[in-house]
């Protein structure tokens, strides 16, 4: 005996799960509904399977193909039009003439002994035998009357409750001879129920019915396709889980990690090469399909996670349906009943209301709320470049594919023939897309220069001698799981405002140039960089009275890529000095701020123990510097820009120094005291650039590591500036400990605050109505000053859904104070 399995449905209940995949490729428990029923098929000794199919054919025919894998026989009869129940089974009539044969839904659920039926159908010697069911509800199904003897007497298709006469309903299953195709018009919508049945009740032919006992469930909506799971996993239905068993209900699959420190409460099922961190919590009645990762500290509870989806740190999944490719970013929180589509971005800190569909391929936006379905509206990013260049987590957001389309796009801003330089940190995956970047610059005409492994600072330098520009790849500070593509312009600079919206159209549009065969790039290896490097930066600064100082000097590499240039320099310098942590890790590429914090004070007990004068801590790419003490004392970022201030400026005596206008003003005073003045910038490292590219620029610093030496570069700058603060440290003859205690103590203090993007422009006019008559100043932000001298500084962050505050007063007290003052402003308008 044959079997026909009925895969041609729209499923339009569903939707948006099948607007981009046909119903019976939906998967319950990790596997396609069709796969179960196919298993059910094969077991009761069905393996000739005739699949009929309409809508999104060719995704069942590529998944399934010709049974193989199943153990089965499958042929395909495809409908050109939708032909009903009845008409797309006569479609397939040539292949199902010469036998009985049973007909089943590709789309529902079930455990019904099939072989029974069949058994029960010969045993009749019926024409048609429906298998029937008793449900609770009867109102979503055919409605089946039999007699004594089990002969159909009734059919009624989706009563009211009205008409409701009996709790047994058609389940779509029915074993037929091939007599009932006389009764089916070829090539026309008939179906089963409305159509053929009650036209052979009657001419009184032999219909019967069999009850079936067992599990069943039409997965016709979203509430019983998350029924479906939780049944299977409860063990209602009997079903194959491909996986082992590890506690009781706790079901995990080939090749997936979960962390021992994952609390898991089943039953629940885990798919291959799932990954789940450390904190995350998931909880019963929760699908997590294949490739997922569930990030730490995440909650997902009743949850249907389809594959390849990243469930970010903190979001909160609650009863909800997450489509295939998705991304769900940090402290998103998905609500019972919503249903988010395939290829969808669910952006930090937004909420997704219950009940909510969200069509495949949209955006919700950071920080948004979402309570009505988005079924058209598109909404992208508003500006593809943040902070740090192009950022985002590795292979969720930045992807090979990714960063194809983004080197292409830089291309064609630049003339063909023109050389990139092109750079990376020590990680894996910057390597990885460093190749996709060369690749796409070559096939768009344009030469590469690939300096492969080096400190930001050597890439910077390269990238101004003779180059167009230039990308750096590398890990984005504190998150090792994320990387940040840099473009930087023919100074080596980050790309200004202006060139950032040029590429971003550029890549919008996707108007990429291609190169003809003949006008493919070169690719070259520069040789001799660090050489270069340190013997241009020997040169401009000043390193008198070094060699006669007798400075020792203890130097963290911090495993980082600063380790590969400061053989060279130190060799040059000629002071005495300890280096410690040299070697690359390329599995450890950044820091988190508790790891850079313990590195440093391993550091000062080194200092200490070795009477150095000073000990200095390189970032992980060369860019930011941190520095101790001869007593072995961290030096914080802030103070450090203040010492670094007080000896160039003391040194100088005039010229201008650049600060963002986070910096404390207790370096207005350090400054002016030597005679020199501040010019504050905004938080953009490309306005500190601007400045420092001024003449009469003596220094510019973040107050977050990052220094700039003028006089060498208009960048940050590690290696510079260690260079620069040995010369300033040999020639005044003072420890930094006594540099430091001459500068007066800053009461600065900074939080963060949750704000959606929607409400961020009434947060700031709402802070600048509240300071009323005080004195304002929008260089970045909006910074309120007090009569007395105090100030907060209030800054929308432009990547994430949160405001920045810092506040300053004569004490901490004073300034925590103003803090809460403001803070409460911004809580009150963001409502």
């Amino acid at each position: 005996m044959k079997a026909v399995v009925m895969a041609g449905g729209e499923g339009t209940r569903l939707r948006p799960m099948t607007a981009s995949m046909p119903k019976p490729l939906l998967p319950v428990a990790n596997r396609p509904i069709m796969e179960h029923v196919l298993r059910l098929l094969k077991q009761h000794g069905l393996t000739e399977t005739v699949v009929t199919v309409q809508f999104l054919a060719s995704l069942v025919k590529n998944y399934f193909g010709d049974g193989e894998e199943l153990g089965m026989e499958l042929t395909y009869a495809h409908e050109e039009k939708p032909l009903g129940t009845a008409g797309s089974v006569k479609n397939a009539e040539e292949a199902l003439k010469d036998d009985s044969f049973l007909v089943i839904s590709g789309d529902a659920l079930t455990d019904f002994d099939l072989t029974d039926l069949v058994r029960y159908h010969r045993e009749k010697g019926a024409l048609v035998t429906v298998c029937l069911t008793r449900v609770p509800n009867p109102l979503e199904f055919g409605i089946t009357i039999v007699d004594d003897e089990g002969r159909v007497e009734r059919f009624l298709e989706k009563p009211t409750w009205g008409q409701v006469f009996s709790d047994t309903v058609n389940t779509g299953i029915y074993v037929m001879e091939p007599e009932v195709f006389e009764y089916v018009e070829a090539d026309v919508s008939v179906d089963w129920s409305g159509d053929v049945f009650p036209r052979l009740l009657k001419e009184g032919r032999p219909i019967y019915g069999y009850v079936a006992e067992g599990y069943w469930e039409d997965v016709g909506t979203h509430e019983s396709y998350v029924k479906a799971q939780a049944d299977v996993l409860e063990g209602r239905v009997r079903a194959d889980l491909d996986g082992f068993e590890i506690s009781p209900g706790v079901w995990v699959a080939e090749g997936a990690e979960v962390h021992p420190d994952a609390r898991l409460r089943g039953p629940l099922y885990i798919g291959d090469y799932a990954k789940v961190e450390a904190g995350a919590e998931i909880r019963e009645h929760t699908v997590v399909g294949s490739n997922v990762v569930v990030k730490s500290d995440a909650f997902l509870h009743k949850a249907v996670i389809h594959d390849n989806v990243y469930i970010g740190p903190q979001s909160n999944l609650r009863g909800c349906v997450i489509g295939k490719n998705t991304d769900v970013m940090r402290a998103a929180r998905i609500e019972d009943g919503a249903v988010i589509g395939d290829e969808c971005l669910i952006g930090e800190e937004s909420i997704v209301q219950g009940n909510v569909r969200v069509y495949p391929f949209k955006t919700v936006e950071a920080g948004a709320f979402v309570s009505t379905s988005v079924i058209w509206e598109s909404r992208g990013q508003a500006n593809l470049f943040g902070a740090r260049g192009v950022s985002g987590i590795m292979n969720v957001e930045i992807t090979p594919e990714l960063a194809v389309r983004l080197a292409s796009a830089y291309a064609t801003t630049l003339k063909k023939g023109s050389t990139v330089t092109t750079a990376r940190d020590h990680s894996r995956g910057a390597r990885a897309l460093k190749r996709a970047v060369i690749s796409a610059l070559q096939a768009s005409a344009i030469d590469v220069r690939d300096l492969e492994n080096v400190p930001l600072p050597v890439a910077r330098q390269q990238t101004a001698r003779g180059s167009a520009g230039g990308i750096m790849i590398r890990t984005t500070p504190g998150r090792s799981d994320s990387l940040d593509i840099l473009f930087l312009d023919e100074r080596g600079a980050d790309l200004s405002q202006a060139a950032q919206r040029k590429l971003d159209r550029v890549y919008a549009r996707q108007e990429y140039r291609r190169a003809f065969p003949g006008e493919i790039g070169d690719l070259s290896f520069p040789a001799s960089v660090f050489d270069a490097y340190t013997g241009s930066l020997m040169r401009a600064v000043d390193t008198t009275g070094v060699a006669e100082s007798g400075l020792k000097i203890v130097v963290d590499a911090a495993h980082g890529s600063a380790g590969l240039v400061l053989p060279s320099l130190l060799g040059r310098l000629g002071v005495e000095s300890l280096t410690i942590n040299p070697g690359l890790d390329e599995t450890h590429p950044t820091e988190t701020a508790e790891e850079r914090r313990a590195g440093l004070v391993r550091l000062g007990e080194i200092v200490a123990s070795s009477r150095a004068a000073f000990g200095v801590r390189f970032g992980p790419v060369g860019e930011r510097l941190s520095l101790v003490d001869e007593r072995g004392r961290i030096v914080d970022d802030h103070r450090a820009l203040l010492v670094m201030l007080d000896l160039i400026a003391a040194e100088r005596r005039s010229g201008r120094v650049a600060l963002p206008v986070t910096t404390t003003r207790i370096a207005e005073q350090v400054a002016a005291y030597h005679g020199t003045q501040v010019e504050w910038t905004t938080t953009s490292p490309d306005d500190l650039t601007r400045v420092a590219l001024k003449d009469g620029t003596v220094f510019g610093g973040d107050g977050r590591g990052g220094f700039i030496v003028p006089e060498f570069s208009s960048v940050f700058d590690a290696a510079a500036a260690f260079a620069r603060l040995v010369g300033l440290v040999a020639r005044t003859q003072l420890s930094l400990s006594q540099i430091d205690a001459r500068i007066p103590r800053a009461h600065l203090q900074r939080r963060e605050i949750a704000t959606p993007w929607a409400v961020k422009g009434m947060v700031m006019r709402r802070v600048v109505e509240a300071a009323g008559d005080r004195s304002v100043d929008t260089t970045d932000g909006v910074r309120v000053v007090e009569a007395d001298g105090r100030w907060v500084l209030v800054l929308p962050d432009p990547a994430e859904a949160v405001t920045h505050l810092w506040a300053e007063g004569p004490d901490d007290d004073a300034a925590r104070e103003l803090l809460d003052t403001w803070t409460a402003v911004v809580d009150t308008a963001s409502g």
